[in-house]
């Protein structure tokens, strides 16, 4: 269970917080602000599954057994990074 929290629930904290900021009303944060905090967290997002990436693959390069973890973290915080991508080229 701590690690379905560690490595599953708080990064998807990440695609959460980018989704609620991307289906907000434009009158509400105006569209500037919108899309900043939009591409602001889905940079964070990739810069942090980057750095997630990496650990994982240390890990793995130890062959320790739980690297899959951090893999499946890495996953889970790019999805914002390749949302905005698929938002950008989709209009």
């Amino acid at each position: 269970m701590n690690r379905i929290i560690l490595f599953l629930a708080l990064p998807a904290l990440v695609p959460i917080f980018f989704f609620a900021v991307a289906s907000t009303p434009v009158e509400l944060l105006g569209c500037r602000n919108r899309g900043l905090l939009a591409v602001m967290i889905a940079l964070a997002g990739a810069l942090a599954a980057l750095g997630t990436a990496i650990m994982g693959t240390k890990r793995r390069i130890q062959r320790d057994p739980q690297a899959h973890w951090w893999a499946i973290s890495a996953v889970v915080l790019a999805i914002p990074a390749v949302a905005i991508i698929l938002i950008a080229y989709g209009e």
